[in-house]
C-alpha cells in the first residue's frame, strides 16, 4: 500500500534532551531509549468513514513524536496498518451500495489527502490487512501448534480464538479490572457470548468463512483475520520483537492493543511486545463526545474544503496535551488561527531575540511527554518580544521559522494555498 509524500523537515542546529513518554502499562512517564533506528507501530484506520478530528489527534501525536527522534538524530521505522477488512467496511458498503473494496479505497485515498495537508510523517510501511492475509494464516497456524489458539467446536462456523490466559501476563498492558475488561470487550466489538469459546474474554483470531463476506484459503478452514492480529504480524514482520513504540488513541487500550501484544507475545515468547505503549487522549465538540453515532464528527477534509487553514488545525490540537481527552470548538480555532498569524508576522521581522534559547525550551518541553502547550507558550513569548521590536539577531526569525516546521510540523514560509513567502 502507497502511504503519502513527505514534507521535508529541517535540519536544525543542536539537540534536545532524551526523549521521555508516558508508558500506559508502566502507568509513569519514563525515557524512551532507542538505538540508531527508532521503531514505531501506530494503528491505522478502518477505511469506511472521512477522517475527523480524533484521527487527527492522535497521527498529530505520533507525528510530534516521529519529528523529536529525528531532531535527536535517529531514524525512524515507522509503520502503520490499515484495517480494510472488518465489520464496519462491510456494513457501510451495504448501506451505501456500493463494493467494499471501492468504498475502502476511496476513504484510504481521502485519509491520504489528509495526512498529507495536515503534513504528517508518512510511514515507511503503510500496509492494509488483506496484503497481510498470508502473514495473518501463518501466524494463526502457529498459535493453534502452540496451544495458545483453538478452534471452536462448530461445523459450521469453526472459528480460531486465542486463549486470552495463554502468555500468563494478559492485562498487564491496560491494568484494567477483569469487570471493566468484559464491559469493554462487548462494547467495543468482542463477542463474550460466543458459543463454544473457553472464556468469555479470548478473542477471534480467524473468522470462517460467512456467506456473502471475504475468505482465503487456510490450512485450519477458509476465512478472514481477526482485527487484533493484523497488528501483531504487520508490526513483528517489520519491526521484529520489542521495538521501541506501539501507538495509538486510548480507546484501543483495551481490547485491541491488549490483544495485539497477547498475540505478538505468544508467537514469540517474549515478555513484552513493545517497549513502550503509548495512547492520545479522545477530542469532544462543545462539550460532547465527538462519536458518529451523535453526528458530531469534524472532518478535516471538510474544514480544508471550507478554507481552513490546516496548520491551524494542527495548532488547536496541539494547544493541548496529547494524552488528555480534550474539546474543539470555534474558540479552540479562532485562537489557533490568532497565533499562526501571530508567529508569521514574528518570522517575517527583520530581527528577533536570540533563538538559541527559545528552541532549547521548546525541545525540552516536547521530550518531556510531549507538552505542547509549554513549547507553544514559549514561541508565543518569543513572537511577542520580536513584534515589540526587542532583540538584534537577523537570524533568529529564519531559526525559530526552521524549529517550528522541523518539530511542530508547521510552515511558517508557506501559504497552503499559495507559494512560500520569506
Amino acid at each position: 500500500m502507497q502511504s503519502w509524500p513527505s514534507p521535508t523537515v529541517p535540519e536544525i542546529p543542536g539537540t534536545g534532551p532524551a526523549l521521555r513518554l508516558h508508558d500506559t502499562s508502566d502507568e509513569q512517564v519514563r525515557p524512551v531509549a532507542p538505538g540508531p533506528v527508532a521503531t514505531m507501530y501506530v494503528c491505522g484506520i478502518t477505511p469506511y468513514d472521512a477522517t475527523h478530528l480524533g484521527h487527527a489527534a492522535t497521527y498529530l501525536a505520533f507525528d510530534i513524536i516521529h519529528r523529536v527522534l529525528l531532531d535527536q538524530g535517529h531514524q525512524v521505522h515507522y509503520v502503520q496498518n490499515i484495517t480494510d477488512v472488518d465489520d464496519p467496511l462491510f456494513e457501510r458498503a451495504a448501506r451505501d451500495g456500493i463494493d467494499w473494496r471501492d468504498l475502502g479505497a476511496r476513504e484510504i485515498d481521502l485519509f491520504r489527502s489528509d495526512m498529507e495537508r495536515l503534513r504528517i510523517l508518512p510511514p515507511r510501511d503503510y500496509i492494509g490487512a488483506v496484503e497481510s492475509v498470508d502473514e495473518v494464516i501463518e501466524a494463526v497456524g502457529q498459535l493453534l501448534a502452540s496451544g495458545a489458539a483453538y478452534i471452536v467446536d462448530d461445523p459450521e462456523y469453526p472459528d480460531v480464538y486465542f486463549h486470552s490466559g495463554a502468555t500468563g501476563t494478559f492485562g498487564y498492558e491496560s491494568n484494567y479490572s477483569r469487570e471493566l475488561m468484559d464491559r469493554l470487550f462487548a462494547e467495543r466489538g468482542g463477542d463474550p457470548d460466543r458459543p463454544g469459546k473457553n472464556d468469555p474474554l479470548d478473542a477471534l483470531l480467524w473468522r470462517a468463512a460467512r456467506p456473502g463476506e471475504p475468505s482465503w484459503e487456510a490450512p485450519f478452514g477458509a476465512g478472514r483475520p481477526g482485527w487484533h492480529i493484523e497488528c501483531s504480524v504487520i508490526a513483528l514482520n517489520r519491526l521484529g520483537e520489542g521495538f521501541d513504540i506501539q501507538g495509538g488513541g486510548s480507546d484501543l487500550i483495551f481490547p485491541h492493543h491488549e490483544y495485539s501484544a497477547a498475540h505478538g507475545e505468544a508467537l514469540t515468547g517474549q515478555r513484552r511486545f513493545a517497549r513502550h505503549y503509548v495512547h492520545a487522549g479522545m477530542i469532544g465538540l462543545d462539550g460532547e463526545k465527538m462519536s458518529k453515532s451523535l453526528g458530531n464528527l469534524v472532518l478535516v477534509s471538510r474544514l480544508c474544503a471550507e478554507g481552513m487553514d490546516p496548520r491551524a488545525v494542527r495548532l488547536g490540537l496541539l494547544n493541548g496535551h496529547y494524552r488528555q481527552d480534550r474539546m474543539w470548538s470555534d474558540n479552540v480555532l479562532t485562537a489557533a488561527r490568532t497565533r499562526l498569524q501571530t508567529w508569521q508576522q514574528a518570522v517575517l521581522a527583520p530581527r528577533g531575540p536570540d533563538a538559541a534559547e527559545t528552541i532549547g525550551r521548546v525541545r525540552t518541553h516536547l521530550a518531556n511527554d510531549l507538552d505542547t502547550p509549554k513549547a507553544l507558550a514559549a514561541l508565543d513569548a518569543w513572537a511577542k518580544d520580536t513584534l515589540t521590536g526587542l532583540g538584534a539577531s537577523a537570524s533568529a526569525p529564519g531559526q525559530i521559522a526552521d524549529a517550528v516546521d522541523a518539530l511542530l510540523g508547521v510552515d511558517l514560509r508557506a501559504d497552503p494555498c499559495g507559494p512560500r513567502v520569506g
